[in-house]
């Protein structure tokens, strides 16, 4: 037996768990804006938890690129500059054909009738709230049969950084409209069985967003919100 001292870290890494979920989702859904501090002695206090689990959840929001670390401020919700999102998007526009062209082979009734009923309750949603969830939910409910693991996990990382400013210019943009459009487009491609319009109109669809999204940046980068 190795000579080292064990700790039990289930509740440590659960506490770690549970705090990481409840900040990037209060990031990716705007509750925490751009500059918000991340003190580590108020979410230690507000999770009744140790600092430990909490610098822990920071130290993985960092990784995504959700948090970032300033000389005397300590952790922030981070900003997206411009080159960044362009990265981000050019990235979409390669995967996600990708994952819709090799999904559409494989995919079922059950997932094609999913994928409507989102498409669907998107189209008819009038809370902004509920809107980010539903686009994502109806993408992914197409890309799942593609069985590409890596790159579905590389997608969601990536959703992760700009799921907060998508959900913001739907509001701004006025572009609910457009995108239920392309969505039943898509959706209706796939359900026809045609890979390569699906992969097409996917693609054209993350293009629209991109200049979208470009356009209206600068006021999708301003710092708000507040934990709790």
């Amino acid at each position: 037996m190795m000579k080292i001292r064990s700790v039990d870290i289930s509740q440590t890494a659960s506490a770690s768990s549970v705090i990481f979920d409840a900040l990037r989702r209060a990031i990716i859904e705007g509750q925490l804006g751009v500059g918000q501090p991340l003190r580590q002695e108020e979410i230690a206090r507000q999770f009744n938890a140790s600092r430990i689990p909490v610098r822990e959840a920071l130290m993985r929001l960092e990784e995504l690129g959700l948090v970032r670390t300033q000389r005397y401020k300590g952790a922030v919700v981070s900003g997206l500059a411009a080159e960044e999102a362009v990265e981000i998007f050019d990235f979409r526009t390669l995967i996600e054909p990708a994952l819709i062209r090799r999904a559409v082979p494989s995919i079922t009734p059950e997932d094609l009738g999913r994928a409507r009923g989102f498409c669907l309750t998107f189209a008819a949603s009038t809370n902004p709230m509920e809107w980010g969830d539903l686009n994502r939910a109806f993408h992914t409910s197409l890309y799942q049969s593609s069985g590409m693991t890596y790159h579905l996990e590389a997608l969601d990382n990536a959703l992760d950084r700009i799921d907060r400013y998508l959900r913001a210019q739907l509001v701004l943009s006025d572009g609910m409209s457009l995108a239920a459009r392309e969505h039943m487009a898509i959706l209706q491609a796939c359900e026809s069985g045609d890979a390569e319009l699906a992969a097409e109109l996917t693609e054209r669809h993350i293009i629209d967003a991109r200049a979208s999204f470009l356009e209206h940046l600068p006021a999708l980068n301003v710092g708000g919100g507040t934990l709790g």
